[in-house]
Order: C-alpha cells, then structure tokens, then sequence
C-alpha cells in the first residue's frame, strides 16, 4: 500500500459531532492484551502529533502554514480524544499503568528486532530491559494494593519479572544523550521506529507526571515519582537519536507518514471491530493529512516528498509476544550500562564515573522500587512473578 496513492477523506469532511466523537469505550474485563496495548500506543502517537504541530506552529511567521497545521491538528486533537476515551472510566490507574508497561516492552522488543541500524537496536535493547523492570514493579504494588495480579491484564503473551533493577537505572543525565542517525542516509525504517518509540515513550512519561500523585499511600507515590524519572531519562535516549537537521516541513511529512504506517498496522491486527472501524477511518484521514503535508514541503520546503519516502508502507507494526527475545537480551545485557554515547558491560563502568555518584545521591536511604518489593515479601512471603518460559534467565535472580 501507498498511502498517496489512496483516496482518504477529504479534510472538509473529517470533523465530527460530540455524540460521534464520544465513543464506546471497551470492556476492561474482556477486552485482548493487546487491545488495550494499541489504544494506549496510537493515543501517544496521536498526543506526539499535537505536541509536534503546536511546536512547528510556533516557530513560524508563516500564516498560511498556521492555518493548515491548525487545521489538521484540530482533526488530530478530535482523533487523539476518541483514542483516548476507549479506555473505560472505571479501570484503575493502576490497571492502565499495567497496560502502559506492557505496551513499553513488546513494543521496545518488535522495533530492536526488526531495527536494521546497530546502533538504534542497541538503543533499544538496553531501555527495553528497564521497561520491562518497571512492569515487574508496579505488578507487585497492584499485588498489595488491589490483591489483583498483573496477569490478568496482559495475558500470557508478556512475562513479569525481574529485568535491570530500576534501582540501578538512575544515571547522570550526560549518560543518556545518544548520537542521532544521519537523516540523508539513515533507513526510512528508522526513522520511523526512532519517531515510533520517541511518541510512547513520551506518552508514559506524560501519563505518570499525571497520574503518579493519585495513589494516597506513600509506597505508590513513590514507586510512579522513582519510574517517572526513568521515563524522561528514556525520552532523552530516544530523541536524540533522530537527526535534528533534518527541516520542519521533512519532520510535519514523516510525522503523517508515520501514522499512517501505524493506523494501517492496527487495523490489519485488530479483532475489535468496533476499534477496528476507528483505525480504519483514522487511516482513511490520514491520508489525506499526509497529502497536504506533502504539499506544504513541496510549496514551502521546495522540495519533493517522494524522493524520500518509500513506494509503499514498511511490513505492519505488530503487537505481539517477544518473551523468547526479551529473555536472550536480559541474559546477555543486563548488568549493562551507559557512558556517554555508549553502552557497555557495568564491569567495565569506572568506580569513580558520574554514575555511581549519581547512584549515592538519589538512592540515599534506599529507592521506592525496592522497597514495593520488599513490602510484598513481608507481607505474602515472596515477590510476585509471571515467569512463563522457566527460572530467570540470570541465576542470581531466581529466588
């Protein structure tokens, strides 16, 4: 498929009224893993579209580009709402932060596996292992707080357990600035994964600077304060690594393009038909966004938008279970680290780095997520896992 070389909508016809824009949202009892993971994922990728337009906007005395990014971005901010409100008013902060960790992992592990650059796979594989950390953490608290376990939420595709310790994830802000990819001879794919990953991990953050002073206990606090630093920390990872030379009007194309891509992806996947009427009329809109993005840089850019994009749209994004990978790299890089731009094995860190000054300073009188941990063995005599392929992968973490 060639999203330019499809009808769409035409724009003039994209608004809706309240009543259609205020949709159903699914059921929280029987709704797939992954359901949930893709009204969490595209309602990112649709917040990351607003932020990206109001920030083009503003560094612009160009008013007829204000007009047109207005125009669209109303549309967007109408689609980002119906995402948004699929999830139901009555699933607990605690469920939907569930839902958020699992979307972190399988995505994370589906881009690294189909990433053809070294270095943005790399970047990948090392966040992946911390996300995937944090979804063992707040599983525990929702194990103590709502006598709920996490397993009911994300099924058996997604296990939960032990990855690098969050504890262990704080660094010096130097240490999480990556080299960007080079926006003339970088893969396309790339750049998609790089925007893809940016927007989720932008929306996480977003989410727990929201919603992580909800919970009235102090263990809960603590736990969302402690794992919303590491979200800003994993959006500074991952936007650095797209080239930033590249123009606003290369960037307002990539952007539609890119969620065409994804609204395409969930559609092919989806057994809702209910939300798979929703990606596909959001596809359908797309299109037609990504025609005028199109011709803003071909008018105001000067330049041709198909002499960088693809004849057709990359293989579909999937959600889907990556336990076998997710295991290889916790086996292979979790006692990993970063020094500058580089990753390496936490040997090799220096006993005098920034890191470990780093680690005195914030850990001082011990850190909220091992303390979650901690207080579930105290109170029901070990932690709580979902380990679904056998023992942790590293032996030290097996007890």
């Amino acid at each position: 498929m060639n999203p330019l070389k499809e009808k769409g909508i035409p724009i003039e016809k994209q608004t809706k009224s309240w009543s259609e824009a205020n949709v159903t949202p699914y059921n929280k009892k029987e709704v797939h893993p992954y359901t949930r993971t893709r009204v969490i994922f595209m309602n990112g990728i649709e917040v990351e579209g607003a932020i990206f337009s109001h920030q083009c906007a503003r560094h612009t005395d160009d008013m007829e580009l204000k007009k047109m990014l207005a125009l669209t971005r109303r549309i967007e901010q109408q689609q980002q709402k119906m995402i948004n409100w699929l999830i139901p008013g009555d699933e607990h902060v605690l469920a939907v932060t569930i839902g958020y960790e699992q979307v972190a992992v399988d995505l994370t592990a589906f881009l690294a596996r189909t990433e053809p650059d070294t270095y943005v796979k790399a970047a990948l594989d090392f966040a992946l292992l911390e996300d995937f950390d944090h979804l063992y953490r707040y599983a525990n608290l929702m194990n103590i707080v709502m006598e709920k376990e996490a397993a009911e939420i994300t099924g058996q595709f997604t296990e939960i357990t032990i990855g690098r310790p969050t504890s262990a994830e704080h660094r010096y802000p130097f240490d999480d600035v990556r080299r960007h990819y080079d926006a003339q001879s970088a893969d396309f794919l790339t750049k998609l994964h790089v925007l893809t990953i940016v927007a989720a991990e932008q929306q996480t953050m977003n989410f727990y600077m929201n919603v992580g002073n909800r919970p009235e206990a102090m263990l809960g606090r603590g736990l969302y304060l402690e794992i919303g630093q590491v979200e800003e920390q994993h959006v500074t990872h991952y936007e650095s690594l797209a080239d930033p030379r590249a123009s606003w009007f290369e960037r307002l194309v990539l952007h539609e393009y890119n969620e065409c891509w994804l609204y395409h992806s969930m559609a092919r996947q989806e057994p809702d038909p209910h939300i798979k009427k929703i990606w596909e009329e959001h596809l359908e809109m797309e299109i037609e966004h990504l025609k005028i993005a199109c011709e803003i840089m071909k008018d105001k850019g000067r330049k041709d938008p198909e002499e960088m994009l693809p004849k057709q749209l990359p293989d579909p994004l999937i959600f889907e279970s990556n336990i076998e990978y997710v295991r290889d790299i916790m086996a292979k890089q979790t006692d990993y680290n970063a020094d500058g731009t580089e990753f390496l094995p936490g040997e090799k860190m220096s006993k005098d780095s920034r890191y470990r000054e780093h680690q005195e300073k914030v850990n001082k009188g011990g850190a909220p997520s091992d303390r979650v941990i901690d207080e579930h063995k105290k109170e029901k005599g070990k932690d709580y896992r979902q380990e679904l392929k056998g023992p942790h992968p590293i032996e030290r973490f097996r007890k």
